[in-house]
């Protein structure tokens, strides 16, 4: 990890997850997987080994940091290649591996992608203890959200993904984790009213979860994807009051101390974004 990285990371008490984003063969076969052709070779008894291989590189290394939050196995394995029972015996190894080295990091499961329940992740028992499932909600990528308004998109928001989130919060087993998210659509011309309500939504509807939330991604050339650009043109209104906090709070430093039973319903952001000359076009 850069040096910068360290100091930031330090200096502002951040959690850091590290994510497996491209697993050797490519888990989903798209391009972030590092796939070239679309192919998913992932599910092979060499690939798996290696994978894992790396879970316990990774975890080795960076246990005994305290910025270490948790390790999230792999990202977005599909459920059109990847069969359940081969990912469920791939996490719970990964779990046993990462708790052979830390009690304290959360292990995070990823659902698979494409038309599968996270239920099935509650009903396998991956791991007994520090244990969370990442839902990545997004109005794209389907042929269903290509022809809703932006009325219906926050309808649904509310009518399927927050009974969603409350279900599984109440589920015996993970924490739910809303991993991926954006304040983009399908809707042709929305206004900035129209985008607003629907981030709103969205982090309404988001903070539920029990282990919280982060955007995809902190800087884009797509400004919507832009987390930064969100904020500072007033697109994502409702984290400014996060911020005014985070401000306070690191100006003045008080002494208090907070108890919580589950993890804070705060945002994961970028270090960048907390420094004075950040927020001074803010505030």
């Amino acid at each position: 990890m850069p040096s910068y990285y360290n100091f930031e990371i330090r200096t502002y008490g951040l959690k850091c997850i590290i994510d497996l984003h491209a697993a050797p063969g490519s888990q989903n076969g798209m391009e972030h997987s590092a796939s070239r052709d679309g192919s998913v070779d992932w599910p092979s008894e060499t690939n798996i080994q290696t994978t894992l291989d790396v879970i316990n590189f990774l975890t080795q290394r960076y246990a005994d940091s305290t910025s270490l939050l948790g390790i999230e196995l792999l990202n977005e394995p599909s459920a059109a290649a990847v069969p359940l029972d081969t990912l469920v015996s791939y996490y719970k190894t990964g779990y046993q591996i990462v708790r052979s080295y830390s009690d304290t990091a959360y292990v995070i499961f990823c659902q698979r992608i494409g038309n599968a329940d996270p239920m099935e992740l509650y009903q396998a028992y991956l791991g007994a203890t520090k244990t969370v499932v990442d839902l990545h909600y997004y109005n794209l990528f389907d042929p269903y959200f290509e022809t809703l308004n932006a009325t219906e998109n926050i309808q649904f928001i509310y009518k399927n993904r927050l009974p969603q989130v409350q279900s599984l919060n109440r589920a015996n087993g993970p924490l739910v984790f809303i991993g991926e998210w954006v304040n983009e659509w399908n809707v042709t011309g929305a206004s900035q009213a129209q985008y607003q309500l629907f981030g709103k939504t969205q982090l309404e509807v988001y903070g539920e979860a029990s282990f919280g939330w982060s955007y995809w991604t902190i800087k884009c050339n797509s400004v919507h994807w832009d987390y930064e650009w969100n904020i500072r043109n007033g697109y994502l209104i409702a984290v400014i009051l996060y911020y005014a906090i985070l401000k306070w709070f690191t100006t003045h430093k008080p002494k208090l101390h907070v108890a919580c039973g589950r993890m804070p319903r705060v945002p994961f952001v970028s270090s960048d974004m907390i420094g004075e000359g950040r927020l001074q076009d803010i505030f």
